[in-house]
């Protein structure tokens, strides 16, 4: 049950951005931020209702800093989704795995001490690999699937995955502080009414169509469907079956984008995708065993 509630929650995740590459052709990223924002705050303050969990945290900068990295790396998948074939964007979202691979040698690296030896990041050779597969699938994929007109979307999709991967690590912290999952989801949705409102002040606000806004309720519900399925997968504790499944969303994504949009992915650029998910794969394999009790990530 835990493996097919994960494949729910990819495939609500990438039904969800098949919503938001349509209602972006009328609506820009700080409004689609905006209102899955606003809808997303009613249904988790429901679900917590339900829980009969409280809201109320003592913890507010935690939340805020997340909140904030959590919706940085949303607006830039969102923007990305818009402006790059739907797999192309899913994918470069769910390299977020690799670049905590990254942060993990990276951190060993600067922490090293001469004296206590050989550093960490040279004892985790295959973590070290992992990262060096990751990047390579993103350069496959990314030169025969992206336009000359498409490459600064690329890259603002290359960033959604960095800063998705620094809200997964808040997340942690937050998790082992002992705050529930509802709660820091819900304030997640908090800051993202918030700055997607202050980024509509900048950017304007489309005109409002009912035809067109009805994008926006899927939009958010699929949203909150998807991370509540997580949520079930990972009720009985993160496993690697469920970790890894989570990779499906790539090829949901790919579906819809062959279906639905009509996208033309050579072989290169399959063969990107899929060094980007076996090295995602990995790479959840390698931190499941340095952080066996890791929440789930969030898309």
């Amino acid at each position: 049950m835990q493996a097919l509630w994960m494949l729910a929650a990819s495939f609500f995740f990438a039904t969800m951005a098949v919503c938001i590459k349509i209602a972006s052709a009328w609506f820009n990223a700080s409004e689609l931020v905006f209102w899955r924002g606003l809808i997303g705050m009613g249904i988790m303050a429901l679900w917590a209702r339900s829980l009969r969990t409280s809201l109320g945290t003592h913890y507010p900068v935690m939340h805020a800093w997340r909140s904030l990295v959590g919706v940085l790396s949303l607006g830039a998948w969102f923007y990305a989704i818009a402006g790059l074939p739907l797999a192309t964007a899913m994918t470069l979202n769910y390299m977020s795995s690799v670049w905590v691979a990254a942060f993990l040698v990276g951190g060993s690296l600067v922490a090293w001490n001469p004296r206590s030896g050989p550093p960490l990041a040279s004892r985790q050779g295959a973590l070290a690999l992992t990262v060096l597969a990751g990047f390579a699938g993103v350069v496959v994929m990314l030169r025969p699937t992206i336009d000359q007109q498409q490459v600064f979307a690329g890259l603002v999709g290359l960033l959604s995955g960095l800063l998705s991967a620094f809200a997964y690590l808040q997340v942690m912290a937050l998790g082992r502080i002992g705050e529930p999952e509802v709660r820091t989801v819900f304030y997640f949705a908090v800051g993202s009414a918030v700055a997607g409102g202050a980024g509509m002040l900048v950017e304007g606000v489309s005109p409002w169509q009912w035809q067109h806004a009805w994008w926006l309720l899927p939009m958010a519900v699929l949203a909150s469907l998807g991370q509540w399925c997580m949520t079930r997968a990972y009720s009985h504790g993160p496993t690697l079956v469920v970790a890894n499944l989570q990779y499906s969303g790539i090829v949901f994504g790919a579906l819809y984008s062959l279906l639905l949009f009509g996208d033309d992915i050579p072989w290169a650029g399959w063969a990107g995708m899929g060094l980007i998910c076996a090295s995602g794969i990995a790479a959840t394999v390698l931190r499941t065993r340095a952080a066996p009790d890791a929440p789930a990530e969030e898309h």
